[in-house]
């Protein structure tokens, strides 16, 4: 039986290079750091950073959690990331957009006012 989203993995040939940047937009120290992986909590899931993986922008697609879009989207550009997908609604009030980060993978996020964090298990 499939419980929910764990992890979603980015693959980090820089691996300090990626630490760093992640470091900054997480605005928090990965809790697991070893030269294999490193690990982030991120609100209950894990986001981890793979050395021994090749980066890129198609495959799938998670979407990290933001309070304000436009002004995380914005964040991100400013932290260096490159535009992919402008902020767009996409209905309920559901707003989406994605960025390619400084490695080449894609960099999703999503405002959802109908998130219910609590039925996260």
């Amino acid at each position: 039986m499939i419980l929910g989203l764990r992890t979603a993995i980015y693959p980090a040939p820089d691996l300090p290079a990626a630490k760093l940047w992640y470091s900054k937009v997480l605005e928090q120290a990965p809790y697991y750091d070893e030269p294999f992986y490193v690990g982030f909590s991120v609100g209950g899931f894990e986001l981890g950073l793979l050395p021994s993986a090749q980066p890129g922008t198609v495959g799938p697609q998670p979407l990290w959690g933001v309070e304000n879009i436009e002004t995380s989207y914005s964040r991100l550009l400013e932290l260096g990331a490159s535009a992919l997908e402008p902020v767009t609604e996409v209905g309920g009030g559901i707003k989406v957009a994605a960025v390619q980060d400084p490695f080449g993978n894609r960099f999703g996020i999503i405002e959802n006012p109908h998130f219910n964090a609590s039925s996260v298990r």
